[in-house]
């Protein structure tokens, strides 16, 4: 198996792992919408649930939670037709496909099991709050934004790879055209 689904699976199926086991707390441990300051005034615990997708955007109803699941099973399709396509060298971007589909995959079961995503991380500074998340929702972001850090590093190791190849290929052109090359036929 290539290393680089070994290293999809393990890192995907971590933050499934750590973002169904997290949730599972919150719901046991929290009570809906009551915080426990974490960080006074910055970082707070506070159990919410989100029938939208990640950070409460796009509240949903049925069809709608319906819509956002199928969107969700088809980006893990897509991520893993990337993945396919992808070689052993690109770590972080394997890395950060894994992210996202490890992230996309605990909110899908959320949305499968409860009909709704657990949150309940909340950030703030005093009274200004961003939308309430998890860890899947962390994952997905951290996933696309390593992709779009890695991005530029990737496409120059890929035409690097290319001119690499173009160049063994004109010099193995040349050689043959040489008289040594000649005589090797």
């Amino acid at each position: 198996m290539a290393r680089r689904y070994k290293l999809f699976g393990i890192i995907g199926l971590a933050v499934l792992i750590f973002d169904q086991i997290t949730k599972w707390i919150a719901r046991a441990k929290l009570t809906f919408g009551v915080p426990v300051p974490v960080i006074d005034g910055y970082f707070d615990w506070r159990l919410s649930f989100n029938k939208g997708s990640a950070f409460g955007l796009f509240s949903s109803t049925t069809g709608a939670r319906i819509f956002l699941t199928i969107v969700g099973i088809g980006a893990c399709a897509f991520i893993v037709h990337v993945l396919r396509k992808s070689e052993d060298w690109q770590k972080w971007f394997t890395s950060a496909l894994a992210l996202v589909a490890g992230g996309a995959v605990g909110n899908v079961v959320d949305r499968l099991f409860f009909g709704k995503v657990t949150d309940f991380i909340v950030w703030k500074v005093h009274k200004t709050e961003w939308p309430a998340f998890n860890v899947a929702d962390a994952a997905l972001v951290a996933g696309v934004v390593i992709m779009f850090l890695d991005l530029g590093r990737e496409q120059r190791k890929l035409k690097e790879k290319r001119l690499a190849e173009k160049e063994a290929e004109r010099a193995e052109k040349q050689a043959q055209k040489s008289p040594a090359g000649r005589k090797k036929k």
